[in-house]
């Protein structure tokens, strides 16, 4: 349950598949060095100046050059800035659960953007004006969640602008995650109700309280979620009565204790973490050891690897059907991510001629990763798609 144990599982998965012990994937090392070209080229090309943001949700809040939180921010009258950081906290955390694979025919048309977007783009704007439009709320202050128990998939479909013509994936396992949400909220106030009432935002308080001097490390952030969100996650693993999120069994990690099999990935809970390093950060709290966080374990990052011929499933016909999040090849490739952008990050930097210091992992990825492998997916696919088809209920990727 620590980004910890996600960096080291993925790195025993890595040393089995180079050792030829891994069943559904070899490893090509060699072809990093043209993989972390291609990253550094990226990079150079989307912010030439070197400047690059953490990979947080807040990219995606950015359409056609307007900052749409910074807009709402501007013509909202918060009291200080713990009640923006509490709002701050509902918009991100309940965005990035919404944030899911969207599939491939789902799309957001902003009228007031004069926009139409699709995948994560557009989630992002759908769930901005429903949070903006108080769809979260319980009472006529819009920019808060704390009715999420009470939120119905048709109300979310309305939003998303859902339609046998505009099908979005997993519609009710999104709906259905936020309702768990909302119900954890009041079942824990020890964690979200220090200084509010039971809402995501209280989460704020939480770390605000865990800070020391003023300084709080990135792994306690992905601590805090893991220990809040736990229970919201639907048929997961449970280990002695602890829900473990998004972890999954791995035949080839083994343990003579409970942890026998497990692989922990966090994807959503660290995407997540990330995202909320700006939000503690412009109220006053300094964020430390931003690189104890790990990359993600998602399909863009895991399909740089796999289009750019790091990772070769053994069985081509077996890696091409419909696969689940459960099955082995794919753990196994989600766990091999987090490595490999551990071993990518400090060719791409090399290349750039930064530090880890002054690019941490967070800026490779927003860089980077994400967007070279979102590249190489449009090159090799008519729809971009990623290159694994996986079952998913909407509350994984």
């Amino acid at each position: 349950m620590t980004a910890g144990a996600v960096r080291e599982r993925g790195h025993e998965m890595l040393r089995l598949a180079l050792a030829g012990a891994l069943p559904d994937w070899r490893v090509d090392l060699a072809r990093l060095e043209p993989l972390a070209d291609l990253t550094a080229e990226v990079i150079r090309s989307r912010y030439p100046d070197l400047a690059v943001p953490f990979h947080a949700r807040w990219r995606h809040f950015v359409v056609g050059g307007r900052d749409l939180w910074a807009e709402l921010a501007g013509r909202t009258d918060w009291k200080d800035r713990d009640v923006r950081a509490r709002a701050a906290f509902d918009l991100a955390i309940t965005s990035v659960l919404l944030d899911a694979g969207a599939g491939m025919a789902w799309r957001f048309r902003d009228a007031r953007t004069d926009s139409v977007s699709g995948r994560s783009e557009g989630l992002a704007v759908a769930s901005f004006r429903l949070f903006e439009a108080g769809a979260f709320s319980r009472d006529d202050a819009p920019l808060k969640a704390d009715a999420l128990a009470d939120l119905s998939t048709q109300a979310l479909a309305h939003g998303f602008q859902v339609s046998d013509a505009n099908p979005l994936v997993g519609l009710e396992g999104r709906a259905a995650l936020l309702r768990r949400l909302g119900e954890q909220t009041h079942a824990r106030p020890d964690l979200f109700a220090l200084k509010s009432a039971p809402r995501p935002g209280g989460l704020y308080d939480l770390l605000a309280a865990r800070a020391v001097d003023g300084r709080l490390p990135a792994p306690a952030i992905l601590e805090a979620l893991l220990e809040g969100l736990g229970p919201i996650w639907s048929g997961r693993l449970t280990i002695m009565g602890l829900p473990m999120g998004d972890t999954w069994r791995h035949p080839a990690i083994l343990r003579p204790d409970s942890t026998d099999g497990l692989v922990p990935l966090h994807k959503l809970s660290q995407w997540l973490a990330y995202s909320l390093i700006e939000p503690l950060e412009a109220a006053g709290i300094t964020v430390t050891d931003i690189d104890g966080l790990t990359g993600l374990a998602e399909y863009r990052n895991g399909g740089l690897f796999l289009d750019g011929g790091v990772l070769v499933a053994t069985d081509p016909v077996a890696a091409a059907l419909p696969l689940d999040v459960a099955d082995p090849l794919v753990v196994a490739w989600r766990s091999l991510t987090v490595a490999l952008l551990d071993r990518i990050a400090p060719l791409v930097r090399e290349r750039l001629g930064l530090s880890a210091e002054a690019f941490p992992l967070a800026r490779v990825l927003e860089g980077g990763t994400w967007a070279a492998g979102r590249r190489l997916a449009a090159e090799r696919r008519l729809d971009g798609g990623p290159p694994l088809a996986i079952l998913s209920d909407g509350a994984v990727f």
